[in-house]
């Protein structure tokens, strides 16, 4: 009962001067919105890249051909393919910790054409069936092509929603045909928008095709050299290989030559997309997948490996870790405000003691002890502290909510955020509190009543 009865009297004396306090908890109130609105931004930040990782399929992963020296200098990644479709088998087989694995065939310049609309879409891949569980596509509307169809090259196509737009303007383009680079594709899927990522480029800006259609017909055959391509011969009827001498075989009939496709011993994919059987065996699968194409492609232990595997995981780690070293930079600025704010309460708690002085005597005088006004002052400041914070989180979600809705940015409340406000403005007003509520306690009653 005393305590409660020690709040009121803190209570009132805090009302006496109305302005002074809310000006003493101002710094409070801006510290803890601060802090409120920067871990309600950096959760919703957090989700976003956890959302984005997700979309790009979790415990996924990419194998990337190496790098390709010329004369003992490296010229790049992505300039040596090395990647087979039976390495893609191998590493299905002989690696427990996959689940899903699919060659992947890309192109950065072919353009869709469909009446008298065309469109250069941002991307544009050859897969396998796998793909679409790899990479958590989905069908709004229509099938996904199968394993019969990119086993005889079938010419169908996925689409995008960005393409229905800019292609088929909104209209559903399912069993209609459009063409890309000279050859004709019966679109039989839309996919699922996913929207922008976090990089800012349209996932929905995307064409998926049988990856055995897109290398014989749109991209050509690699032979070993990203820079250097053969024509297709879908594309190209007349090209013929260089050679010298005598023909050593007959010409080809007109009919095959268009409507057939000769496919080599060795057809050469850009990618190997793959999924780990969860996202926790992910260093485990690389280590196979690593394993297995060092062995498929006869390296010995000096050389080094001439592929590269990127992993969802790998992506998702660095994103968080830049995420958390901006938000602790912008909590510490946060916090600074909240040490300025403590400070000004206890300047303003010594002001106090200083004015209240004969009021600290004449209760001494009547049996007030040392420690009953040590915590009165104490519990002053406190409370002066919880009224601030409590002000400070609802303007720091109300901050929170404004960007969200005006900015679109994204923000995720936190109840654990609110409860750490409320420990820390509990605790800066015991801190800062503490040594002009000693002070007073260690007035001497006598001199205090002679105070004018």
């Amino acid at each position: 009962m005393r305590f409660f009865s020690t709040v009121l009297m803190a209570l009132r004396s805090l009302l006496r001067n109305p302005t002074r306090t809310l000006l003493t908890m101002l710094g409070i109130i801006i510290g803890i919105a601060a802090v409120i609105a920067m871990m309600e931004i950096g959760a919703g930040s957090s989700a976003s890249i956890r959302s984005t990782i997700e979309q790009m399929g979790a415990g996924s992963g990419v194998v990337y051909p190496g790098v390709r020296r010329v004369a003992g200098i490296k010229v790049g990644v992505n300039t040596w393919t090395r990647l087979l479709p039976a390495d893609a088998e191998a590493i299905m087989q002989e690696c427990p910790h996959i689940s899903q694995v699919s060659p992947v065939v890309s192109s950065s310049s072919a353009q869709a054409v469909f009446g008298s609309e065309n469109w250069i879409p941002a991307q544009m891949y050859g897969v396998a069936p796998s793909y679409f569980n790899i990479r958590d596509w989905q069908v709004e509307e229509g099938r996904f092509f199968t394993d019969r169809e990119v086993d005889v090259n079938a010419r169908v196509c996925l689409v995008g929603s960005t393409i229905v737009k800019e292609l088929f303007h909104g209209v559903s383009p399912i069993d209609c045909e459009m063409r890309i680079n000279n050859t004709t594709f019966r679109v039989i899927g839309i996919l699922k928008s996913k929207g922008a990522n976090m990089m800012g480029m349209d996932e929905d800006d995307v064409i998926l095709i049988p990856w055995t259609t897109m290398r014989m017909r749109i991209t050509g055959l690699r032979n070993g050299s990203a820079s250097s391509t053969s024509s297709t011969l879908a594309s190209k009827p007349g090209a013929t290989f260089p050679v010298s001498g005598v023909a050593l075989y007959p010409a080809q009939d007109d009919s095959l030559r268009n409507d057939k496709l000769v496919i080599p011993k060795f057809t050469y994919v850009d990618q190997i997309a793959f999924s780990a059987v969860s996202p926790e065996k992910m260093p485990q699968a690389i280590a196979e997948i690593t394993a297995v194409l060092r062995e498929r492609h006869q390296l010995v232990a000096a050389q080094e490996d001439d592929f590269r595997i990127r992993s969802a995981a790998d992506f998702m780690k660095m994103m968080n870790k830049t995420s958390t070293l901006m938000n602790n930079l912008l909590l510490g600025v946060a916090l600074l405000s909240l040490l300025v704010g403590g400070v000004g309460i206890m300047n303003i708690m010594l002001v106090s003691v200083t004015e209240r002085t004969r009021e600290i005597g004449l209760r001494m005088a009547v049996g007030a002890r040392s420690v009953d006004i040590l915590k009165q002052f104490l519990i002053e400041s406190v409370v002066m502290c919880l009224v601030g914070g409590i002000i400070g989180i609802l303007l720091g979600h109300g901050v929170s909510l404004f960007i969200e809705s005006q900015l679109r940015w994204p923000i995720e409340s936190s109840p654990g955020a609110v409860i750490a406000a409320f420990a820390v403005s509990a605790s800066i007003g015991m801190v800062f509190g503490f040594y002009p509520a000693w002070k007073a306690s260690q007035l001497d009653p006598i001199e205090a009543l002679r105070y004018e």
